[in-house]
């Protein structure tokens, strides 16, 4: 009985010694009394590339170089810092949405209160505007960090904004933000309600556009002028809670009806109530 010689085992070949991953060295943070030293997150969103929060997002995945080393949460820049964003914050950017709505009567512009649904619940694939030519195909994932840049009162209708994009929120309702935003707002003066404006004292239409003050600060000017008889056109740069409302209470006039029409270059125009349409491309506010 012949035996066949057993084979060899094969031993694995020796394998180079592994290299360390790199360490990046965190970025040095500029002096606390540095001229002009801020925050990362802040200097980003001053130059317009994200939002503080996305700023925070992008450093934590490691996507932010200042002077070309990976920077480390709470950094501090200077003016003369270079600041590189890697293409994958860019891509994931490019993928957020903008939302206009004409919001209802009814609808709370933020969360829900008061057992009043919150004007994101419109946001369904059967609400959007069969008239919306944007390239944009609807998917539930777009609801993901959607939020309103910027309120409407639940007794006011038009035009809402909702975004996933923070560069679009600070444009509109950031710090420095002064983008109009223009209302027809229907009004009556005690029991009158039509001629208003064959009785109601020219001055203070002119305390309307400059001279009120809310909460103990001054109002910057607005424009303000009659529609019609019953309608007065506010052109606000800022957005107090309420503002027309109590505005038009401070000079004896009720408001009945208030709709907002435009956000800077972006008009409501004929998008039904109720129902929403993506921001184009090509649109800018």
């Amino acid at each position: 009985m012949n035996i066949p010689p057993r084979r060899p085992i094969l031993s694995r070949p020796p394998q180079p010694p592994r290299k360390p991953a790199p360490v990046l060295a965190p970025v040095p943070q500029a002096p606390s009394g540095a001229e002009g030293a801020v925050r990362l997150n802040k200097r980003m969103a001053e130059l317009g590339l994200c939002s503080r929060r996305e700023a925070d997002d992008w450093i934590a995945n490691g996507w932010v170089r200042v002077n070309g080393q990976v920077a480390g949460m709470g950094v501090k820049v200077g003016p003369d810092d270079r600041i590189d964003v890697d293409p994958a914050a860019r891509g994931q950017q490019a993928n957020q949405v903008t939302i206009l709505l004409n919001k209802p009567m009814g609808f709370v512009s933020g969360q829900a209160e008061d057992g009043h649904q919150p004007a994101a619940t419109l946001f369904t694939a059967g609400n959007r505007w069969r008239d919306d030519n944007a390239r944009f195909f609807f998917h539930p994932s777009q609801l993901r960090g959607l939020a309103p840049a910027g309120r409407l009162d639940i007794d006011s209708i038009g035009l809402l904004v909702l975004t996933q994009d923070g560069r679009v929120a600070r444009q509109l309702i950031g710090e420095d933000s002064t983008m109009e935003k223009e209302y027809l707002v229907r009004v009556s003066l005690g029991d009158l309600t039509t001629n208003v404006q064959a009785v109601f004292p020219p001055a203070q239409i002119a305390r309307l556009r400059h001279g009120l003050s809310l909460d103990g600060q001054p109002l910057k000017p607005a424009q303000v002028d009659w529609q019609n008889p019953e309608q007065l056109r506010f052109v606000l740069t800022e957005g107090k809670k309420r503002q027309i409302r109590r505005m038009c209470e401070l000079v004896g006039l009720k408001v009945v009806g208030l709709k907002r029409i435009r956000i800077g270059r972006v008009v409501l125009g004929n998008l039904p109530i109720g129902q929403w349409r993506y921001l184009g491309p090509h649109e800018r506010f």
